[in-house]
């Protein structure tokens, strides 16, 4: 890890912000299917403890990122995975280490850390850092990476590539390629329309109603998708209170079906939020 300088005063801090938003996610609770301080979901191998030194393991390596993007700022952005991959690597092992294996935030580590390592490279070329801009630098530096992991490898090699293949599903790969198309065609421009946990819990429910989650289709196929997927609609059209996302824990949890992808890209809106907030 180097010595580099974070932001500047007054400057945004994406590492503080995707920082707040592993913590955030985590917290919000209750969580249908998902690990939160009530219950583990629908997870077996893993707990809110769990989480928690998960976070402590990650957090270090955010500025990581950072620094990646700020001292290779000079090369095209599709140069920048090669680059920033070892990072990924090492902060996925310090993940496993404090979790005794356990894959608790993989989707967040890719996510977040090409936020930051977007973030870094904005600040090098003193361009502003806005969510837009983050997000434009994702996409480029993820372009060609569904071509290349998915489309192009062998067949029923990974539960992505079998998605892809099978189900035209892209993922997490998909979904940063994009710029996080998802985060800001349908959390963003609602962010504001509540406040404090209700907010969080309104962003989840939109990504689970609209998000073609990997997660949910390991877990329960198509059918486990459509499933979360009618039943969050039916609830923001509904309206719904807290003892209404209780009753939907147990029903994703009878059903063995973990939203997980959404939960990664909640983490995502909270600082693209966060971002345009500054």
């Amino acid at each position: 890890m180097t010595g580099l300088p974070a932001t500047n005063p007054g400057e945004v801090d994406v590492v503080a912000l995707a920082e707040q938003a592993l913590c955030q996610e985590l917290m919000l609770t209750p969580k249908p299917g998902l690990v939160d301080s009530a219950n583990s979901g629908a997870h077996r191998d893993m707990n809110y403890i769990t989480f928690t030194r998960s976070i402590a393991a990650i957090v270090p390596w955010l500025r990581v990122f950072e620094q990646c993007g700020h001292r290779y700022a000079h090369l095209p952005a599709k140069a920048m995975l090669a680059q920033l991959r070892p990072a990924g690597i090492a902060c996925e092992q310090a993940m496993f280490t404090a979790t005794g294996g356990v894959n608790t935030h993989k989707g967040g580590i890719f996510a977040l850390g090409l936020l930051c390592c977007a973030a870094g490279r904005l600040q090098a070329r003193g361009q502003a850092l806005t969510a837009g801009a983050l997000c434009r630098q994702v996409s480029a530096i993820c372009q060609g990476m569904v071509a290349r992991e998915l489309a192009g490898s062998k067949p029923g090699a990974t539960a992505g590539q079998r998605q892809y293949q099978q189900l035209g599903l892209t993922g997490a790969r998909g979904e940063a390629e994009s710029g996080f198309a998802t985060v800001r065609r349908y959390v963003l421009p609602g962010w504001h329309q509540a406040q404090g946990e209700r907010r969080l819990h309104h962003a989840l429910l939109r990504l689970m109603a609209i998000n073609p989650d990997s997660n949910l289709v390991s877990r329960g196929g198509m059918a486990g998708l459509r499933y979360v997927q009618r039943y969050a609609n039916t609830l923001l059209e509904t309206g719904w209170q807290r003892e209404d996302l209780q009753v939907m824990d147990r029903a994703l949890i009878a059903r063995n079906l973990s939203p997980g992808g959404s939960a990664d890209l909640l983490s995502v809106a909270w600082v693209l939020a966060g971002v345009n907030n500054q």
